[in-house]
């Protein structure tokens, strides 16, 4: 264990969460709000820790996945106990673990939220959980491996650790150079969407709010029905950027640099569209009496769709008093979630691909014992190591799943809402059913509960394996 250079990198994580604070601290100017003093004592808790951290390089850049993987974990716990001082401090959230679960939930990109009514909260607060998305969307280390050149040729194992999905590969053939490449799409891409909603006349805040959501797939409204009272122009545009930021970033890349053809034809985004689409015709059918006509019906379908496969939690409308279908649907999506390389969460496309291709497989040799069988996606081989990833991770998230379940389940509350708040923050999504429906909220769990499920939303971001090595005697020897 390289001790140096994860401090190292974790001061540099101090270093930006002050950076990043600077944003509603101007917010807080701007409209004249005393929670400015909050956020100046974050920041000077951030620097005082993280500057004395970064002030010389060390020596031994050497970075195993190991290293990576502690570094992810412990860089992202510390986003989350820092970027909790404000709301303690400004007395909108007074109490440590409500504030952390909230600053998890919204780095996490997650959306569940303790707060029972939002709209009265200073705009600053209200910046700063919206633009939490933002930063946790493409990941924090990933930002700062496009900006500092951190660990020698061992970038890898940093966005190994903290990229989505069940293989991570290079765009280009340095690490920095990708991280520069992923970040200048995000970028362009949120700014796009602050375009297309300004031109609908919503209000510069309110737009830069809902775009830090939909980019980061993370939903936290500044409104108390989230997205409901907005015009259907901005729903329909959110809807797009939505799903949209649910697709591999590769391919976005690859547009760019004219390989249409090797762009249309990823595997994984054909099927992330398919289930969108099937999703969205089921539901708008079996949802058609409750609205107006059908096309309001495909138009609330499809945002809802949108925003659960994609891990957004946006709601336009409480789908708790949906029909059985349509819930169960929703609940599905859930677990599905985003394409790999994106900013969703969720169990991801691939993954479910890759099981559903291992499936056939079986079959395949049950009928013909000595065929020699070979898994492939986009044309090419699946390496052995990421099928073996694949189910181990699958594996492992469904024993915490389980073992959150029945840990909340002390709470007494029914087994839907314990049921789904726990895919709901293990996949990163934000809302559930019953008591934690669209309408409701997380604030009637234990604190034991909130606990668990603050784990849950960092696990499921980190896909699990970076923040359960940290429980792990062996991982903190030195050699």
């Amino acid at each position: 264990m390289n001790y140096r250079i994860i401090a190292y990198i974790v001061g540099w994580v101090f270093n930006l969460q002050a950076i990043f604070m600077i944003l509603p601290v101007l917010t807080a100017v701007v409209y004249g709000e005393k929670d400015i003093f909050a956020f100046f004592a974050a920041i000077v808790v951030c620097l005082v820790i993280g500057l004395p951290l970064t002030r010389k390089k060390p020596t031994n850049k050497v970075f195993y996945i190991k290293d990576g993987c502690v570094a992810v974990a412990l860089s992202w716990i510390v986003l989350s106990i820092t970027g909790a001082i404000p709301f303690v401090l400004s007395g909108a959230i007074p109490h440590p673990i409500d504030a952390i679960f909230e600053t998890v939930s919204g780095f996490t990109t997650t959306g569940a939220s303790i707060l029972t009514e939002v709209e009265s909260l200073p705009r600053s607060i209200l910046f700063w959980r919206s633009f939490s998305h933002w930063i946790g969307g493409m990941g924090v280390l990933v930002f700062l491996l496009s900006l500092l050149p951190l660990a020698g040729g061992y970038h890898m194992n940093l966005m190994r650790a903290e990229s989505p999905g069940p293989s991570v590969s290079k765009l280009v053939p340095k690490v920095q150079s990708t991280a520069k490449i992923l970040y200048s799409i995000y970028l362009g891409m949120t700014v796009l969407q602050i375009i297309f909603l300004l031109l609908g006349k919503v209000p510069l805040f309110d737009t830069l709010c809902i775009t830090f959501g939909s980019a980061g797939t993370g939903g936290f409204g500044i409104k108390n029905d989230s997205l409901g009272s907005y015009s259907t122009y901005c729903q329909v545009v959110t809807t797009i950027f939505v799903i949209l930021f649910g697709v591999n970033f590769s391919a976005y890349y690859l547009i760019l640099t004219k390989k249409f053809k090797a762009a249309f034809h990823i595997e994984e985004i054909r099927y992330y569209f398919g289930i969108i689409l099937a999703a969205i015709i089921l539901i708008a059918i079996n949802t058609r009496h409750m609205f107006s006509g059908f096309a309001q019906a495909f138009q609330q379908s499809a945002f809802q769709v949108g925003s659960i496969i994609t891990t957004t939690g946006y709601s336009t409308t409480d789908f708790n008093q949906w029909p059985a279908l349509s819930k169960t649907i929703l609940v599905l999506l859930m677990f599905i979630g985003a394409c790999a390389g994106s900013t969703g969460g969720g169990i991801k496309v691939s993954r479910i691909v890759l099981l559903l291709k291992a499936a056939r497989k079986e079959f395949q040799l049950y009928l013909h014992p000595n065929a020699v069988k070979k898994i492939k996606m986009d044309q090419k081989t699946v390496p052995h190591e990421t099928l073996r990833s694949t189910n181990i991770f699958l594996s492992v998230y469904l024993v915490i799943f389980c073992a959150s379940v029945l840990l909340i389940s002390l709470d007494n509350f029914d087994l839907i809402t314990n049921f789904t708040s726990v895919a709901a923050t293990l996949n990163n999504i934000g809302p559930g059913l019953e008591i934690v429906g669209p309408m409701g909220n997380f604030s009637s769990f234990s604190y034991l509960s909130k606990s668990v499920l603050i784990f849950d939303m960092l696990a499921g971001r980190l896909e699990i394996f970076p923040l359960l090595l940290l429980f792990f005697k062996n991982t903190w020897k030195k050699f």
